[in-house]
């Protein structure tokens, strides 16, 4: 019943509202459901974007935490929802992540959705403690290949982006290396620092304190390019893991059966934010970059991010849960 009446209403919205309901949306409060908790990168980066676009549309949009289960709670909300661009969904890499991490989802990520936009990229830091005898990504190459299982890296959890970046450097670099999962960030660093744990690709936004006060050594970053805040700190890829990219990224999602003009309107407008100096200093200072797609552009990175972290995931021998 709930499928019909999505259906009914985005076959009104096609046929009695068309151009002119996108060029007068919108005309009440949007609702932002963002998967993550409040203070997370993904919490922060939807609130900057909700602000911004609250200023544009001269509308509240109100940034609603349904956190939970991967992000697949906020998730399962908007793919049920109205397909009238009044709810959307951010939500960061993790999108991509669940269809293979989990056995059943409440829903379809390729069926269920529409790609709005893109919205932001960071990368993360493969650190180790300071005094550690490895002091770059060949050395860490080298060690874990003459000890092979016994460096421990940490991750935030078992199929989280902190865990796959691992499992795609032991996949890509060829090593063995034995993954902890720990709770979260905070306890992974607490680990290095007191030389419990050998490494951690930590997220850039948490890591580059501990980088700057040098309680922690950065070895490479995991994105295509060098990081803005570590310019001296090399990519993996430059560092010998050829051709060697993950990044943790964010975009907005609505319910399929939206109306094309109106998906187009919502990102355009999402990229003219996105496209101010203001929005990108914002995110320079989170660490993050703007990540400014097409909507068409945005669908085909998502289906190849679902391929890359599915093969990933089998490799690694992770359990769908």
């Amino acid at each position: 019943m709930k499928y019909l009446i999505r259906i009914l209403a985005a076959m009104l919205l096609s046929l009695g509202a068309g151009s002119s309901f996108a060029q007068n949306f919108p005309v009440r409060p949007v609702h932002m459901f963002i998967g993550f908790p409040a203070g997370t990168s993904t919490d922060i980066l939807a609130r900057m974007l909700a602000q911004k676009l609250g200023d544009t549309w001269g509308q509240n949009v109100v940034a609603d935490n349904r956190a939970g289960a991967g992000s697949s709670i906020a998730a399962a909300a908007v793919a049920k929802s109205t397909p009238d661009g009044y709810t959307l969904l951010f939500n960061s890499s993790a999108q991509s992540i669940n269809p293979a991490l989990y056995a059943k989802l409440p829903y379809d990520t390729l069926k269920d959705f529409v790609e709005i936009a893109a919205v932001a990229s960071q990368p993360n830091v493969l650190v180790v403690n300071p005094s550690s005898s490895i002091k770059s990504v060949a050395e860490l190459i080298a060690e874990a290949k003459a000890k092979p299982g016994q460096l421990n890296f940490g991750s935030a959890g078992v199929g989280t982006g902190t865990h796959l970046n691992l499992e795609k450097f032991k996949l890509m670099a060829g090593v063995d290396i034995t993954h902890i999962p720990y709770k979260g960030t905070p306890e992974v660093v607490t680990d290095i620092i007191g030389g419990r744990t050998t490494g951690y690709f930590a997220p850039i936004t948490a890591a580059l304190p501990f980088v700057q006060s040098g309680k922690l050594r950065a070895l490479a970053v995991s994105g295509g390019k060098r990081s803005a805040q570590l310019p001296n700190v090399p990519t993996i890829a430059e560092a010998g893991v050829k051709g060697f990219e993950f990044l943790l990224w964010f975009g907005v999602w609505g319910p399929a059966g939206m109306p094309a003009d109106l998906v187009n309107r919502i990102a355009g407008d999402i990229n003219r934010v996105l496209a101010t100096a203001d929005m990108k200093e914002q995110f320079a200072k989170a660490s993050t970059e703007t990540l400014v797609m097409t909507t068409a552009e945005f669908a085909q990175f998502v289906r190849k991010e679902i391929d890359d972290n599915g093969r990933v995931i089998k490799a690694a021998g992770i359990q769908p849960q």
